[in-house]
């Protein structure tokens, strides 16, 4: 089973989002949460797999709370759920160490299938978010320095992996594109997680863009 937190300050949105979740026959809703603040209690006190993230709350937005839980809890994965999809507030979730985020008005299938994604280390990014996520990072792009040193970081085949992932390609995908196993890409994936010292697969995402590496 699939340990999820719901964090909202509404207590309708809640109670479908729990409703929802608890439906799955692998996951299972161990806590609700109505505050930044009380998503860090909550946190630390059930340990959950999976925190389903607002991102405005009173006392502490969901971007404070989820680098809150990151920097104490590193096994556990952060969601953010938005309302809006050009939601600055979401830039800053990811960059705190959110594994991805999704609409509040994705269907029930959608949203059980992006917890499941960030429990075993996808990322995962709203289809119709795709463009203001790159937006929001072009005014970071690298000069041909930076990208040079960023490439000499990585050999051709783990920066090959790289920039399939910035595409938004999941493991099997890259696999059949590079004709690869599956098991063989998680490893690459896992030495360019160690070489580059990043999180998980957002990161991955954000690190490509701002060195130039991932095609705009």
């Amino acid at each position: 089973m699939i340990r999820v937190l719901v964090v909202d300050d509404q207590d309708l949105v809640r109670a479908g989002i729990v409703a929802s979740v608890d439906a799955q026959t692998d996951l299972e809703v161990v806590g609700e949460a109505a505050t930044g603040a009380e998503s860090v209690r909550a946190t630390a006190r059930l340990s959950p797999d999976v925190v389903l993230m607002d991102i405005r709350m009173p006392q502490l937005d969901g971007v404070d709370a989820t680098r809150e839980i990151l920097e104490h809890h590193a096994d556990t994965r952060v969601l953010v759920l938005t309302t809006f999809d050009a939601d600055e507030y979401v830039f800053g979730a990811l960059r705190a160490g959110a594994s991805g985020f999704l609409l509040k008005d994705a269907s029930v299938d959608e949203l059980a299938a992006a917890i499941r994604a960030v429990h075993r280390g996808d990322a995962v990014l709203a289809p119709s978010t795709t463009s203001r996520f790159v937006e929001l990072l072009l005014p970071g792009m690298p000069d041909p320095g930076r990208r040079a040193a960023a490439e000499a970081s990585l050999t051709e085949r783990e920066l090959e992996i790289v920039r399939l992932v910035a595409q938004g390609l999941g493991n099997a995908e890259i696999a059949r594109t590079v004709y690869l196993a599956e098991a063989t890409v998680k490893t690459h994936i896992g030495r360019v997680l160690t070489k580059l010292s990043l999180r998980d697969r957002v990161q991955i995402v954000i690190w490509a863009y701002r060195n130039g590496i991932a095609p705009v």
